[in-house]
């Protein structure tokens, strides 16, 4: 009976993890660029209590075995990277990818990170920067005087200067593409960086092959279904009520067993 205790609670602390990932989906909707996340798990060892070789008395063969299961764990944490729907701001410096890649984006220790939120801004030095101030990279620089900023498919940057009649261009956007973009890390700020699991980025040019496109003013909203995210919140919630029915019935049982002499 102590092997349901804790089978159970480990179903109840499975069930926590998988709310406190859904929660943070549900919180994040309306984050640009954002990737929801779901909780992978698998189940423990098992106790094989008698073997299928374990024939009767006419040493008839068993064709099945008792075996009990212990309970599950998390294994992992998987992040979709499916398209996002992308929306129209009317802000030139907004981008959006539409397909596979990411943008990269220079941190203050010279590493790189790698983003799918393309609002940008420009800061006082004429610096295409995220919103919180880290620059793009390939360094973009905007020039005074600017009236005008194109940003075709291909990610050429260009701008209209005043007192100019032709456009100037001023820089090219890159992409980076990962074999396994599920294996990056997040480190908040709507960034991740590479690990051993995601593979060494590959560089490329929007719209080359494998690589997605550049859409100029809008931007990728998040890709979490909050109908989707609900059930799943439903689901987890009735399996942790579940799990506690468990752990109290256990512990009735065992209570009635420890009364068995009095």
């Amino acid at each position: 009976m102590l092997r349901s205790l804790r089978t159970a609670a480990l179903g109840m602390a499975a069930q926590q993890l998988n709310i406190d990932t859904i929660a943070n989906n549900l919180a994040n909707v309306n984050t640009t660029g954002y990737k929801k996340s779901n909780v992978g798990f698998q189940d423990l060892l098992y106790e094989t209590i008698q073997s299928n070789g374990a024939g009767d008395r006419n040493e008839n063969e068993k064709p099945t075995e008792i075996q009990i299961g212990m309970g599950n764990k998390p294994v992992a944490t998987f992040r979709s990277f499916s398209q996002g729907a992308i929306e129209e701001t009317g802000n030139p410096l907004d981008i959006a990818i539409s397909g596979k890649g990411f943008l990269q984006i220079s941190r203050a220790d010279g590493s790189y990170a790698y983003t799918r939120d393309g609002s940008f801004q420009v800061n006082s030095k004429g610096n295409l920067v995220t919103a919180s101030g880290l620059p793009i990279y390939p360094d973009i620089t905007f020039p005074e005087g600017v009236s005008g900023i194109n940003i075709n498919q291909e990610g050429m940057v260009s701008v209209i200067i005043q007192g100019q009649p032709d456009a100037e261009e001023i820089g090219q956007l890159e992409l980076v593409n990962f074999m396994n973009p599920a294996g990056l890390r997040a480190i908040g700020g709507n960034l991740y960086e590479r690990t051993d699991a995601s593979g060494e980025p590959a560089y490329g040019l929007p719209a080359e092959e494998g690589f997605g496109s550049i859409v100029q003013g809008y931007l990728e909203k998040s890709n979490v279904d909050v109908v989707q995210e609900m059930i799943g919140l439903i689901v987890s919630q009735r399996a942790y009520e579940i799990n506690s029915k468990a752990v109290k019935t256990a512990d009735e049982i065992l209570a009635m067993t420890n009364n068995l002499k009095r």
